[in-house]
């Protein structure tokens, strides 16, 4: 199944209004892109339900001219917020998708620093824990971290659904029904706050815990276009992240990573 992402649709449709937009037989919307033409009040139409009536092609439907720059042949980059070409990308700009450029201020980039950055520290949490001589299995739920954050780094790029359904060895409602109730699942008190006493690597578990609900922050003001968010899933999930580091501290203080 092809996808048709929100960033493909801003660069086709950023100099024209169109009355509605064909989807091709075979291919299918990422919920930013469905969100993307509903917002600027664009009708979806499915290409096997176009009928005989129309002769339009897939794509855009009954499109209005605007007024927009026209690339020369020299162009190389499009301006995602203006619509403007570029031969050379501009040094304050950066790469959002493809060919399309934004400032390295806008909040997509920040965004993708706070994912950067906190895949650097669970890199750097499991060297510490592994030099040590730590916890396999301890090793071995960050790693799923990692992939979950890789992917959700991935889904961002390329304006793809985020998919996977389990983290740490839990579906999304085991997460919840365990960071909801530690005692029954661990003998550990709610809101057990951190201390030194309690290990190095409990530490360092809290620690990535806190940058995940800076990322989480980071990701509402990224996605935020009005009062809606465009990417509830990748928001969803970081939330996710955190309650399996909250379960991974409360594993981490029940002996379950052992000695």
């Amino acid at each position: 199944m092809k996808y048709i992402t929100e960033t493909a649709l801003r660069h086709e449709l950023h100099a024209i209004e169109p009355e509605s937009y064909v989807v091709p037989r075979g291919q299918k919307l990422t919920p930013a892109a469905r969100e993307y033409l509903q917002t600027r009040k664009i009708k979806i139409v499915p290409e096997e339900r176009q009928g005989k009536a129309s002769p339009c092609s897939a794509g855009v439907v009954n499109a209005l001219a605007a007024p927009a720059a026209v690339p020369t042949a020299a162009a190389r980059f499009v301006d995602y917020e203006t619509g403007a070409f570029y031969a050379e990308k501009p040094e304050h700009m950066t790469h959002l998708a493809g060919n399309l450029l934004v400032q390295k201020s806008h909040p997509r980039i920040l965004f993708r620093g706070r994912l950067d950055a906190l895949q650097a520290s669970v890199v750097l949490a499991q060297t510490e824990i592994s030099g040590r001589g730590g916890s396999e299995k301890l090793l071995e739920d960050l790693n799923d971290l990692l992939h979950a954050l890789r992917e959700v780094m991935r889904c961002d790029v390329l304006d793809e659904p985020f998919t996977m359904e389990t983290l740490i060895g839990l579906t999304h409602a085991g997460l919840r029904e365990q960071s909801h109730d530690p005692q029954r699942f661990f003998g550990v008190k709610a809101m057990t706050l951190p201390e030194y006493t309690m290990g190095r690597d409990f530490a360092l578990l809290n620690s990535l815990r806190a940058a995940v609900r800076e990322t989480e922050v980071a990701a509402a003001l990224a996605f935020r276009e009005g009062a809606k968010c465009t990417r509830e899933d990748l928001i969803e999930e970081l939330n996710r992240m955190s309650s399996a580091l909250h379960i991974m501290m409360c594993r981490y203080l029940a002996g379950q990573y052992g000695a």
